[in-house]
């Protein structure tokens, strides 16, 4: 039980309360009219392998939040998706 409390404690350090993820409708929006870049064309600055990824708004900017594989390693990234 403590294992589950010190998990569910490290994944709400994860995403920053001024956070707010979109929707897949949203996001596609925000893509759709030139808000936020298209995670296909951020791949690159992924370094590795997307598994995961969701658009949201931090500090008034779009951000992916992504979890990244490379290296046989598991990451949290968060890139700029803001035009």
């Amino acid at each position: 039980m403590k294992h589950l409390i010190a998990i569910v404690f490290l994944l709400l350090l994860a995403v920053p309360a001024s956070a707010a993820c979109l929707s897949q409708g949203e996001a596609q929006q925000a893509v759709a009219s030139g808000k936020a870049r298209s995670l296909g064309s951020l791949k690159g600055a992924a370094g590795g392998e997307i598994l995961s990824a969701q658009l949201c708004v931090e500090g008034g900017r779009y951000v992916y939040r992504i979890q990244v594989l490379a290296n046989g390693k598991v990451t949290n990234k968060t890139l700029n998706a803001s035009r």
